[in-house]
């Protein structure tokens, strides 16, 4: 069994990743293909994101059928031959399961319109009020969150597209379905499970308006979710079969997310947390620009990785996934400094306390895909949002800038494996536009180059397995008040870990009174190998490590 706190994960996205078939989509077999690769990362869990059937209206985050694998995808033969071959070089399978909603097409669904009661209570449907839906919340991805059936005079909740009616957890044989669901997956030799927005199950008792916000704080976090993730662990064997778990958490606050990942509390083994996404989000809006305020970043991750610790609760610390721009262009520079900025970011996640997951391509340095043309785009969200700011009266300059940056999009562009035709992810036309600077970033240039962000990445994953202070150690922060460096200690036993991180494309000089000692050795920088001393000028985006062992 492995420790999920020496573990690192890398997160596939698999219509993205490799298309075996030739038709422009990645698959499973695809997935396959490329283990050794992964192998060779060091990586040891896949987190692979949904593939079962889906009308594809949010990428699989619609999910038709939780045991039928989509023919988009392959076969089931195909994931148990991508499961055991994993098995084989020592990788674990993680899938990501979408337990707070079903599609619309998906047969309880159906049958619920077809006026079944059994599974009509599935689903969360009520009455109007005065001609108009339940409540004024809003949906995810835009507009109300509730749909109107005419046939029973009701509307469903749908917290996310129209077509992801959300499940009714209140419901006992809604939880027993799930439960076997994890079961069948397990039995297929599946390592771990990562739940889609699992904080948003537990719905109020009593439906109401929100006035001061868009309805999150009635469902965020809800009254019975600690319950619920018990039963569903309990029931399903996550504990006992030493499954990896991780609950996205939308919204979520520290003291909830010590008690999803305390381990006394046998609910997940860890949590992802957004608030650090956030800092460049003007307003808190998602679609409104600023620049990141370095500081507020600082104050978060700081915050979180003593708080967490102090709870004895454990983070999954990552920059990005299948939902988040290129970290490299958001908070790096991926035009003056790709390598530097790449590296930076990558330290300052994979030291803290916590476990680190890669996202296909950052590991290259694959950047958003700066798009000109709204038919570029394929995201729902993307695409309702284009039509939502141009209501708001913005220009289509403006619009375009912020889907540049904002678009989910920019991070499911094909991997670039090559310079062929295609970035080499396929022999027929993507899915989705390839990055147009796949020829000069691409696997293939990395793995030539010494000096390449994969192999600074390779170093990073392999640390982690050799120094258990990484592991295990406690968190420190320093420098608190430095506008440009972002820095912690790292503190076990009798080992001590320095990282130093200049978050800006300037040098910048930092004084280390009364944190500087003698005997700390360079472990790892993107520059060159340095002593430390007292006071040190930083490169821009310079990250350099030292560790002491007394």
């Amino acid at each position: 069994m492995k420790d999920f706190k020496k573990s690192c994960v890398y997160q596939i996205y698999p219509k993205s990743f490799y298309d075996k078939s030739g038709d422009g989509i990645g698959d499973l077999a695809g997935i396959t293909e490329k283990l050794d690769y992964l192998k060779d990362l060091g990586i040891d869990y896949l987190w692979i994101t949904p593939f079962f059937v889906s009308p594809q209206n949010d990428n699989g985050y619609d999910v038709a059928d939780y045991r039928s694998i989509d023919p988009t995808y392959g076969t089931m033969e195909d994931f148990e031959t991508l499961a055991s071959e994993a098995k084989k070089r020592n990788i674990g399978i993680m899938l990501d399961m979408v337990f707070n909603h079903t599609s619309t097409e998906h047969e309880w669904f159906q049958k619920a319109m077809a006026g079944d009661p059994y599974y009509k209570d599935f689903y969360i449907f009520k009455k109007g009020k005065n001609g108009q839906p339940p409540t004024n919340w809003v949906s995810k991805f835009g507009g109300n969150a509730w749909q109107y059936v005419e046939k029973f005079d009701e509307y469903y909740l749908h917290l996310f597209d129209k077509t992801q009616a959300d499940l009714n957890w209140e419901n006992e044989n809604v939880r027993k379905e799930l439960v076997d669901i994890l079961k069948f997956w397990m039995s297929k030799g599946v390592s771990g499970f990562r739940f889609d927005v699992i904080n948003l199950i537990s719905k109020p008792a009593v439906f109401e308006d929100d006035f001061s916000g868009d309805g999150r704080r009635f469902y965020t976090d809800g009254p019975r979710i600690h319950e619920f993730l018990k039963e569903m662990a309990q029931n399903s064997g996550l504990n006992s079969n030493g499954m990896i778990t991780v609950g996205e958490m939308s919204s979520t606050t520290m003291e909830h997310c010590i008690r999803y990942s305390n381990p006394d509390e046998k609910e997940l083994s860890m949590c992802f947390n957004f608030h650090h996404l956030k800092v460049d989000y003007k307003n808190q809006q998602k679609w409104e620009l600023q620049d990141c305020d370095f500081m507020k970043l600082k104050s978060i991750f700081n915050t979180w990785q003593t708080g967490m610790q102090a709870g004895n609760g454990w983070n999954a610390v990552f920059w990005c996934n299948h939902d988040q721009p290129r970290i490299i262009s958001r908070f790096g520079d991926d035009k003056n400094y790709p390598r530097e900025s790449a590296t930076m970011l990558a330290t300052m996640i994979h030291l803290m306390r916590g476990t680190p997951y890669i996202y296909q391509g950052e590991e290259i340095g694959m950047t958003n895909a700066y798009f000109t043309d709204i038919n570029q785009y394929r995201d729902v969200e993307s695409l309702n949002y284009y039509q939502i700011l141009k209501e708001e009266g913005k220009s289509e300059d403006e619009i375009y800038k912020i889907l540049q940056e904002r678009s989910r999009d920019n991070s499911r562009t094909p991997m670039q494996w090559n310079a062929c035709e295609h970035a080499g992810f396929s022999t027929g036309t993507p899915w989705l536009s390839v990055n147009p600077n796949y020829q000069t970033i691409n696997t293939e240039a990395c793995l030539a180059d010494p000096n390449s962000i994969l192999y600074y990445y390779k170093k990073l994953v392999a640390l982690r397995k050799e120094y258990d202070i990484i592991a295990y150690g406690d968190y420190v922060p320093v420098l608190e008040d430095n506008t440009s460096v972002f820095a912690y200690k790292r503190v076990y036993q009798n080992e001590k870990l320095l990282v130093l991180a200049n978050f800006y494309g300037k040098e910048t000089t930092v004084q280390l009174d009364g944190i500087f000692e003698d005997g700390y050795e360079c472990l790892l920088t993107n520059y060159t190998k340095r002593a430390l001393e007292n006071e040190m000028t930083l490169q821009p985006y310079e990250a350099v490590v030292f560790y002491k062992s007394n």
